[in-house]
């Protein structure tokens, strides 16, 4: 049974760090994409990164810069590094994860001209909270 964890989530001040992880399991040591989402009071999720077996990468224009994805692989874990916080990216963020791509279907894909991460994941965590105050 696949089962994705988030932790990481806090308060902090606008230009602040936090480090998200996601702790996998029931999946691929090495699922063939992993992404991080994120969802504002109001609005709808949105793809914020994403990280594709091959290591072909897609972050969000708005976080390009300031938030890193990777992976250990070893210990089934994807990582968010996010710097320089924003009150704007005060959120609930959550992981995903498409264990094996269909034939043609891709992780990371350019759409309206910009990179962005597969939304149909397989698999979600259930979020942490991010909260970022000016």
């Amino acid at each position: 049974q696949a089962q994705l964890t988030e932790s990481g989530g806090g308060s902090v001040q606008a230009g602040g760090s936090l480090r998200l992880s996601c702790a996998a399991s029931g999946v691929p040591r090495r699922s063939a994409c992993m992404g991080w989402f994120r969802q504002a009071p109001g609005k709808e999720r949105e793809g914020v990164a994403g990280l594709s077996e091959d290591g072909s990468m897609a972050y969000a224009d708005s976080v390009k810069g300031r938030f890193t994805i990777s992976r250990d692989n070893a210990k089934n874990i994807l990582y968010l590094q996010m710097n320089n916080l924003k009150p704007e990216d005060s959120a609930v963020y959550y992981c995903g994860a498409i264990p094996f791509l269909s034939w043609g279907e891709e992780c990371v894909m350019v759409n309206g001209g910009r990179w962005t991460v597969n939304p149909d994941m397989d698999h979600w965590g259930n979020g942490t909270l991010v909260t970022v105050s000016s």
